[in-house]
């Protein structure tokens, strides 16, 4: 497994600057957002130039990029707010082979008109869940245009909530462009926070053989859960880490939910659970 990290925890004025603070910090690997190459996370248009300078300042650093972030709420309640999502990734999707990578990240979204990280009382009806398999249709039919692969993540407030969830909407498009994004963190809730070994195993074994991509952060829980940066809550990382190299997972481990200020303890602390 290789270490990476969010290029957005490092905030600043330009793609190069961004870029450098990245190898700064020792790592080699990104989950790009096009945020930092200046544009919306979700562009209405990428030049090919900008996709092909994103590739160039990257290569300049030894910096692979493993994903570009491509989340917009696919179960909005608004019909055209997806519909222009749709546009956006297509237009994300037409770059990316330009921008020298083949995966994107996608939010299964939720009822929350303002926020897709927001859980909805609606998030469980089968109207928002067609309403998103609907989206994924379409978002699959881009992928397959642009030889790309999206990859969703089972994370509580969203429509795909826990790793059964994700499994079902896997069997429903039958697509190989259709992959998961692991963070261990977003599966659990205040309510199976006493099960984390049990929860943990259960969604390895659901999805484990279709991983393409592990996000790194934790988290405290109370009445209700925060995110905090790796090492700093309660996840059980010995039995994350194990879980996906039994997996046969080798691919990225992409820390997020971190200020720049905690990326050097995470770091540490991540290569200490990974032997390196």
């Amino acid at each position: 497994m290789e270490l990476g990290i969010f290029a957005k925890t490092f905030v600043r004025s330009s793609l190069e600057e961004t870029l450098d603070a990245v190898q700064g910090s020792g790592l080699n690997g990104i989950q790009f957002n096009m945020a930092c190459a200046g544009l919306p996370s979700m562009p209405d248009q990428v030049e090919t130039e900008t996709a092909a300078r994103v590739r160039a300042e990257a290569g300049r650093r030894k910096l692979a990029i493993h994903a570009v972030s491509g989340t917009y709420n696919m179960a909005h309640p608004d019909p055209e707010v997806r519909r222009l999502g749709l546009v956006k990734l297509r237009n994300l999707a037409a770059v990316c082979g330009t921008m020298g990578t083949s995966v994107i990240t996608l939010c299964t979204g939720s009822r929350d008109p303002d926020h897709m990280w927001r859980r909805h009382p609606a998030n469980d009806s089968q109207e928002a869940w067609d309403d998103m398999t609907a989206s994924m249709e379409q978002a699959l039919e881009i992928a397959e245009a642009y030889q790309v692969t999206l990859a969703i993540e089972p994370e509580a407030a969203n429509i795909v909530s826990d790793a059964g969830r994700a499994q079902s909407l896997l069997r429903l498009m039958q697509s190989e462009r259709l992959k998961v994004v692991m963070d261990a963190a977003n599966l659990f809730h205040p309510g199976n926070v006493a099960d984390m070994k049990g929860v943990l195993h259960h969604a390895f074994e659901l999805l484990g053989e279709q991983i393409v991509l592990a996000h790194a952060k934790d988290f405290t829980a109370g009445d209700e859960l925060s995110f905090v940066a790796a090492g700093q809550g309660m996840l059980d990382y010995d039995c994350y880490i194990s879980l996906l190299r039994s997996a046969s997972f080798d691919g990225p481990l992409i820390m997020h939910g971190l200020g720049e200020t905690q990326v050097a303890a995470s770091t540490a602390f991540l290569h200490s659970k990974l032997g390196m």
